[in-house]
């Protein structure tokens, strides 16, 4: 087989996701103005991070980080991949029909994990209706996953990329549609959800179908290979579950301050779209590849593909923590201040956004990372890493809730994700030449950096010049695009002309 061209399919993958993220703002724009942080939209966001949280362990977390690496080996050396794509489908089915049952059971114990501060309140029961009609959806996009695991390992991106734009199509039909004819927009909202999950496995399966991969519905049999995917993937699964941990302890604390809910998810929207773009690309292209560049003993290729997965990451990722810590206001306001979202919500997200924005390298480096181990069938050690970081998370968020309020639960998320990365550069430097930093990555680093200071001063001062147009309701839409197009002309032009990144190299992987 061919291999997998790394800068086009990382700009395939994030030119999809910038597509889906920016329908995204649109759902959450109407979200938040049709309902502010009320306790309709703090409910239906506490139901639909339900089966979005259970999701990181089935579907884009524990069983695709074994799956993917074992599939592609096969894949590499013709050992029956479709047969063991087959199996693991029916496997994964079988699992998760017994799961959602259990878990549409066990609802309102569910909804108190994740936010007890709706106990004794409407928000609580809202939370368990909207819980049970949104969660089959982990069914449906699971099995979506592992398709579009099937269709990354063979070079195919577009189409498992292009599957989460039709949730968030749906979800503004819905917005629109339910406010129109008076409905209440909490149960629309939570209806659309397992539909959505419907329409991707769709789209995804005609598209592995079309690839040669036509997977069915079969009663599951436990293969010998599927014995050691369980093996591989378990480690995952705790590691899953550690993250999992760790944004439920960030909602526990967001619970018991009024609001706080909706301010950090409007606030993790805008941080997840650099975070979706880039980092979520870099690793789905890069596991597939550097698996079966180590199938095929190919160290010298794996180290390249590593070292620019690298490069591409920082140089696109540090410009956009600059921008969320440099003018988190502006963006805020612009984006979402509108209907029952006012200032106050606008100031409180706001700070949230700023300490994400520390973050985001981090989370970045760790979508780098990550593929490492996944591609030797090592689930061991990132679970082991994930422990240290969930230590992190908790001690800072329920240490510093009483000092610094709601944000405390952005600030451990920042800092359990900097010791995270930290321990896996550490545990990653025992693989030899394949993670050794090239010359060309360590010429360009100082440059990249170099001209995100740049953009810096220059939204600054943007900031500045153009605070009264920002806080005019007819201008401030310009002013923001006039602010983002000159930071982003400043970063450019800076990386450009020092060397840290080369405009010609992104044309070509474009034109690939």
């Amino acid at each position: 087989m061919k291999p997998i061209r790394l800068m086009a399919g990382i700009f395939t993958v994030g030119v999809w996701t910038l597509a889906s993220r920016v329908l995204g703002f649109a759902r959450d724009i109407l979200l938040v103005a049709l309902l502010g942080s009320g306790p309709v939209a703090q409910a239906f966001l506490i139901a639909f991070s339900l089966p979005n949280m259970f999701r990181r362990f089935f579907a884009e977390g524990a069983f695709n980080m074994a799956f993917v690496p074992m599939f592609s080996k096969k894949l590499q050396a013709g050992e029956a991949p479709e047969r063991f794509a087959q199996d693991a489908f029916a496997g994964l089915a079988g699992v998760l029909v017994v799961f959602t049952g259990l878990a549409l059971l066990a609802m309102p114990w569910l909804v108190a994990a994740m936010a007890s501060g709706f106990i004794g309140d409407a928000r609580f029961d809202m939370a368990v209706v909207m819980g049970r009609i949104a969660f089959p959806y982990i069914l449906f996009i699971s099995l979506a996953a592992l398709l579009s695991g099937v269709l990354n390992a063979t070079g195919r991106f577009a189409a498992a990329a292009a599957a989460p734009v039709l949730l968030n199509v749906l979800f503004v039909a819905a917005l629109l549609l339910g406010d129109s004819m008076g409905w209440d927009l909490g149960l629309v909202m939570a209806w659309t959800v397992p539909v959505a999950g419907v329409a991707q496995l769709a789209l995804v399966w005609e598209a592995a179908r079309r690839a040669g991969f036509t997977l069915r519905p079969t009663l599951p049999r436990l293969t010998p290979d599927l014995r050691r995917l369980a093996v591989i993937a378990a480690p995952a699964a705790l590691a899953g579950g550690v993250v999992q941990v760790n944004l439920l302890v960030g909602r526990q604390v967001a619970s018991f301050f009024d609001g706080a809910i909706v301010w950090l998810y409007t606030a993790d929207r805008l941080y997840q779209l650099p975070l979706g773009v880039v980092g979520i690309a870099v690793g789905v292209v890069l596991l597939p590849e550097l698996s079966r560049r180590l199938a095929a003993g190919d160290d010298a290729g794996g180290r390249d593909a590593f070292n620019r997965a690298t490069e591409i990451g920082l140089a696109l990722t540090l410009p956009a923590a600059v921008a969320l810590c440099v003018i988190p206001g502006p963006l805020i306001s612009v984006m979402f201040e509108r209907g029952a979202f006012d200032a106050s919500d606008t100031a409180a997200t706001a700070w949230a956004l700023a300490i994400y924005g520390l973050g985001l390298p981090a989370l970045v480096l760790q979508k780098v990372l990550q593929p490492l181990f996944y591609a030797r069938e090592d689930t061991a050690s990132p679970f082991r890493y994930a422990l240290v970081a969930m230590g992190v998370n908790a001690a800072v968020a329920i240490g510093l809730a009483p000092v610094v309020g709601f944000t405390a639960a952005a600030w451990a998320l920042t800092l359990s994700g900097w010791a995270m990365l930290w321990l896996l550069w550490r545990g990653s430097r025992r693989m030899g030449a394949t993670v050794a930093l090239d010359e060309r990555l360590l010429w360009r680093l100082p440059r990249i950096v170099f001209a995100c200071a740049v953009m810096g001063a220059v939204l600054w001062g943007g900031a500045w010049v153009l605070a009264p147009a920002l806080e005019t309701a007819i201008l401030r839409y310009a002013a923001l695009l006039a602010l983002i197009l000159s930071g982003c002309v400043a970063y450019f032009g800076a990386a450009h002309v020092t060397g840290g990144l080369r405009l010609d190299e992104v044309r070509a992987a474009l034109r690939r």
